[in-house]
């Protein structure tokens, strides 16, 4: 089976049923009323878009205009226009202004240049009748909507979900209309079908920021850590050795440190970042592209105007809040080709338990009607962190995956259990111990360790205490204490058993 999701002038089925819809939809509408249209990666909103440019040219005489956000988008829906016919011409900062008559049917420009085109008034608007956003999701087009007072605007996204969860979707549009989803698109042969590998992560340490997504820092302390850079490694020799593979992080530093790990260990791998220059982009994606088991790692790159349909594995070196981002990153290894039925996806970010499996059902009515709920429901997982590990203390134990501990929950479940909740303590002391004893290579070294504890020890005494209810300072104290003597107890245990094991392993 060859690629069906590039753009052709006989659009599939199920796009013509869609824009056949949408043509409904702006005859029942009077001008300027927003339409969003959603239809996943790889399912083909360019054709469909393309298509609606031409007919809607060929009914109405009236030009249109493409928006995007990125320079590739601009010049992959340029062409996408030529293929069906359609005269269009990219709006850049070498335009100088266009005669009112010109003979272009279609204009494509990225927001901001065609603001600074718009202020300088070297294009004409006033004919335009049909308004078109990629990528509407970034929903970063309302002021500039208002210079088409009397066009129709049609937004197209994967993901319905404002970018900004302060001004959602429905604000700018009035009505959502759903494509065909991902699992049809599967059945029916137009995607590749996902293996998806989960690895249940860790992520205590990282903290959300001011957009509500996981930071870079707290990221680049986890993803770096020498355990994380060694799972990442694992999962790749165990699922996709010998497979074209794109690694996506947060941070540049667990990228360049993937990229340094997989090199050393004889794999070919590059990095990607947005300030890697141009000429040397080019060259790195040229390299992947001809490169069999090719490995990229990338930062904030690569999720939208990327299209490399011979990539066979996809790997989320990060964790995310964002569902956009979720389904961008998944979509770039679902392109179907003829020798390539299935992809796969190894998750280390326990993204899929977040959203669900990239391929399952989403209800995106649901939540373009109601995103404050859905925004809501991701909240949830930073507000549930009740304590996480401070990223300069948790660099001196990079070869422990796990190193937070729910005392809350651990209580809990041995009550209902009908264990002593003195039990809650001794597991809490067995893995201090434990990441002691990982990251150390002397006794000396591990007790060191264990006092750098000494303040993660005390909340998780305090938490203790609050479980139990009504306690006095003085057993807070001794608790602490006896804690500490243990911990220094255990650690010396396992080391002198690892000592004694060490000559019949030999």
């Amino acid at each position: 089976m060859e690629n069906k999701t590039v753009a052709s002038p006989n659009p599939y089925d199920y796009q013509e049923n869609d824009i056949v819809a949408i043509f409904e939809k702006i005859e029942a509408q009077p001008n300027s009323f927003p339409l969003l249209y959603q239809l996943p990666t790889g399912g083909g909103k360019t054709v469909v878009f393309s298509e609606i440019v031409r007919r809607f040219y060929e009914k109405y005489k009236m030009k249109s205009i493409v928006l995007t956000h990125r320079k590739e988008l601009c010049a992959q829906t340029s062409k996408a226009l030529k293929r069906v016919g359609v005269q269009n011409k990219v709006i850049d900062s070498k335009v100088e202004k266009l005669r009112k008559n010109n003979p272009f049917q279609c204009y494509v420009a990225m927001v901001e240049t065609l603001k600074n085109r718009l202020r300088d008034g070297k294009l004409e608007v006033s004919d335009i009748g049909l308004v078109i956003i990629d990528e509407a999701h970034h929903n970063s087009f309302k002021k500039l909507l208002g210079k088409f007072q009397n066009a129709v605007i049609i937004g197209a996204t994967a993901t319905p979900l404002s970018s900004d969860a302060s001004f959602p979707m429905n604000k700018t549009y009035k009505e959502l209309l759903v494509g065909e989803n991902i699992q049809a698109l599967i059945d029916r042969g137009f995607l590749a079908k996902p293996k998806i590998w989960e690895y249940e992560v860790e992520l205590q340490t990282l903290q959300t920021g001011q957009r509500g997504d996981f930071t870079v820092s707290t990221s680049d302390a986890l993803y770096s850590s020498q355990a994380m850079l060694d799972l990442l490694l694992s999962s790749y020799l165990e699922h996709s050795l010998g497979k074209k593979t794109l690694i996506f992080n947060n941070g540049i530093v667990a990228s360049q440190k993937a990229c340094a790990h997989f090199n050393s260990a004889g794999i070919q791998a590059r990095h990607l970042d947005h300030h890697t220059p141009d000429s040397e982009r080019k060259e790195i994606l040229q390299w992947f592209k001809k490169t069999k088991g090719a490995v990229l790692t990338s930062v904030s790159l690569l999720t939208t105007g990327f299209d490399e349909p011979s990539v066979q594995t996809v790997i989320l070196n990060r964790a995310t809040t964002s569902l956009t981002l979720y389904h961008q990153m998944v979509g770039r290894g679902s392109r179907r080709l003829k020798s390539k039925k299935n992809f796969i996806v190894i998750d280390l970010g326990n993204n899929c338990s977040r959203f669900g499996k990239w391929n399952e059902s989403v209800d995106w009515n649901e939540i373009f009607e109601n995103p404050e709920a859905f925004s809501q429901k991701m909240n949830h997982y930073s507000e549930t962190v009740v304590h996480a590990m401070p990223s300069t203390l948790r660099t001196k134990f990079p070869n422990s995956l796990e190193i937070a501990f729910d005392i809350v929950a651990a209580h809990k479940e041995a009550l209902e259990q009908g264990i002593k909740p003195q039990t809650v303590i001794r597991d809490s002391i067995r893995q201090h111990a434990k990441m002691c004893v990982e990251n150390s290579e002397s006794t000396t070294e591990a007790l060191e360790l264990a006092k750098s504890l000494d303040k993660e020890i005390a909340w998780r005494v305090k938490e203790y205490a609050k479980c139990l209810g009504k306690t006095t300072k003085n057993y807070r104290d001794w608790l602490e204490s006896d804690y500490n003597s243990r911990l220094q107890i255990l650690i010396q245990k396992f080391l002198a058993r690892q000592h004694a094991l060490a000559p019949l392993a030999s």
